[in-house]
């Protein structure tokens, strides 16, 4: 395949393509063998599918899975399945509309349907390229840091902390490159791309899938309840507005008057990371990729079939299988019990006690003193030297955090505030202790806190190394994806071919990510939420854009579904694009109250005014 020829630009173009034809060939001979034969041919021919796998298999996903796990246990396993299947239906509509005209949807969508829906979808899938890339960097830094290679690139090597990020931002970087770039080699770069993403894809759900095993295999099955994991692929819409069950039976020891602070709390908690696991399903980028990685393919009409078997096979089993690995385990470890150093059990002698981390402390202590009533004289904390303080505050005298404390009592800039959360901690102990154990079960973990909980039943190695090569394959294979898309949108941009330096260039917009480790390090994994909450925001764009595409006669033509099909397709493109924008909705009000329902009103807006004015020409100029 000739440079030219690997362009994702029109079916003309590709008309006399040897590599193309051979892969038609091979598609009627598998055809025509049916069975174990014809899903081996369709694995070997499948590739986009997988891109797409790989690029939905990132920190956010792994961030999303593990924090459903940890509020809602395995009562949410059929949130993710549901939301990639929503995910499905509108990427078969784009793999329909794009093998039906050999089109490049981003100029099809401004000429036949709406600009501002054009340059929305492409500036919104950079964006989200960019802001995701940087969660990415920060997780494979975390991983490599504390998991695979602490004593060599870790806070405390001899490299030392800032040294150790630079070295793994910069690898990451290049290797990411290398891998990137050579998806710009024609037919041979493609193939050689896909076939390491899909490797990635596979070492990935075998890290998981190990995990649980080695769980499940283990005297008390690891704490997995079966019969709830099974439960939990059944639909559970009350998640939005309700405690999971678990929360609503320790929600029952605490004070009356706590009872809806707590609810508002858990309920908001649980929403973000159920929309944020939502959005990492089917993220706005993909929708960019998908018919791009189609089209580079050369892939025509007759490819459809395949098309839906490739979305199947290589994104959405790989996907399931991934998250609910996670989830299982999470929730097994995790939920609706108190982190590490909070309530621990009597351990024997010898046995080291888990210590509670600053970060758990303070973000405990926070829940809490929120709580707590207006201080008076009568408390007596106040009057208290600071080596009484110090001494009162037991509980946690081995903790990084208190050691913290003691450092700052002895400067004078930070001496008010340390003596302040020493007096905040001493009172938080008068308070019920169902408050306090509720407050401690809410504390964030992240994957290396899994990892961690996970030793006494898989032993470090499987823990420390499943975990972080599972950690570490996700992200770098969702990198590249980042900066293939990247490249594909500025060559839409600038209307130029998607090969060459044009797009070599392009794909390093993505290259903002190797800024994460430095801007993120302090709540690395957790950031992975919110950025899947920003990108979930302008998912309808790409939904209903590519939902008035399927109506266009325009762009399709002869092609266009007819009678009972295109019912279907209708119905099922509309259930997927208004479900998507309802949630879109919710977020943006909660997340940017007015403001934030101005912009999107605004966006509509101009929408409309751009059809408008546009249906005016057409009808001044007949021949438009």
């Amino acid at each position: 395949m000739s440079e030219e020829q690997a362009v994702p630009q029109s079916g003309a173009e590709q008309a006399a393509n040897p590599a193309l034809e051979h892969e038609r060939q091979m598609l009627r001979d598998v055809e025509e063998k049916g069975g174990f034969a014809k899903i081996g041919g369709y694995l070997r021919l499948s590739g986009p599918g997988f891109l797409q796998s790989a690029l939905t298999l990132g920190g956010g996903t792994l961030a999303g899975s593990l924090y459903l796990g940890i509020l809602a246990g395995p009562d949410l396993l059929w949130l993710q399945p549901f939301a990639m299947i929503l995910g499905i239906v509108m990427l078969s509509a784009i793999a329909y509309v794009t093998m039906s005209t050999q089109e490049r949807p981003f100029r099809s969508l401004n000429q036949h349907v709406n600009p501002v829906l054009g340059w929305g979808w492409a500036l919104a899938s950079l964006t989200a390229n960019m802001v995701w890339a940087l969660s990415q960097y920060s997780l494979a830094t975390g991983a490599l840091q504390q998991n695979l290679f602490p004593g060599v690139l870790g806070p405390d090597s001899p490299m030392g902390d800032f040294n150790g990020k630079l070295v793994i931002s910069i690898s990451l970087l290049l290797i990411a490159i290398a891998i990137t770039w050579s998806y710009d080699r024609g037919g041979r770069g493609v193939k050689i791309y896909e076939t390491i993403l899909k490797l990635m894809v596979a070492m990935i759900v075998i890290c998981f899938f190990g995990v649980v095993l080695k769980l499940a295999l283990t005297q008390d099955g690891g704490g997995i309840i079966w019969s709830e994991v099974f439960r939990g692929f059944i639909p559970r819409i009350s998640s939005i507005t309700t405690p999971a069950p678990r929360f609503a039976a320790l929600l029952q020891n605490i004070p009356t008057e706590h009872v809806a602070q707590w609810t508002e709390i858990i309920v908001a908690k649980q929403r973000d990371v159920l929309i944020g696991a939502a959005a990492t399903a089917v993220g706005i980028n993909m929708t960019f990729l998908f018919p791009y990685s189609i089209l580079r393919r050369g892939w025509t009409k007759e490819f459809l079939g395949f098309a839906k078997f490739d979305l199947g096979m290589g994104m959405l089993i790989p996907f399931v299988l991934a998250t609910s690995c996670v989830i299982i385990a999470a929730g097994s470890q995790f939920h609706a019990k108190p982190a590490q150093g909070f309530f621990d059990a009597p351990v024997e002698e010898g046995v080291e006690v888990p210590q509670a981390s600053t970060r758990h402390l303070n973000e405990y202590y926070g829940y809490l003193v929120k709580l707590l009533p207006a201080a008076s004289a009568a408390d007596g904390i106040g009057d208290l030297p600071d080596e009484e303080l110090l001494a009162r505050v037991g509980s946690f005298r081995e903790s990084k955090w208190f050691e913290g404390m003691q450092a700052d009592l002895l400067k004078p800039e930070s001496r008010l505030k340390a003596r302040q959360a020493l007096e905040n901690a001493i009172r938080v102990e008068t308070l019920p202790e169902g408050t306090r154990y509720l407050a401690a079960t809410l504390v964030t973990r992240d994957a290396f806190d899994l990892a961690k909980s996970l030793r006494p039943f898989t032993g470090p190695a499987i823990a420390d190394w499943a975990f972080g090569l599972g950690v570490v394959g996700m992200t770098l294979s969702t990198i590249t994806l980042l900066m293939l898309v990247s490249g594909f949108v500025i060559c839409e941009i600038f209307n130029v071919p998607a090969t060459g330096w044009p797009y070599r260039l392009g794909t390093l917009c993505a290259a903002t990510g190797a800024l994460g480790p430095f801007f993120w390090n302090k709540a690395q994994f957790w950031l992975a939420v919110p950025t899947s909450v920003f990108c979930f925001i302008l998912m309808p764009i790409a939904y209903w854009a590519f939902t008035f595409m399927m109506n266009q006669r325009k762009l399709l033509k002869d092609e266009m579904p007819t009678g009972g099909r295109r019912v279907a397709w209708n119905v099922l493109m509309v259930i997927a694009a208004t479900v998507m924008t309802v949630a879109s909705l919710i977020t943006v009000y909660d997340k940017a109250d007015k403001w934030g329902m101005a912009a999107v009103l605004a966006f509509i807006l101009l929408v409309v005014i751009v059809h408008i004015v546009r249906k005016l020409r057409a009808k001044a100029e007949p021949n438009a």
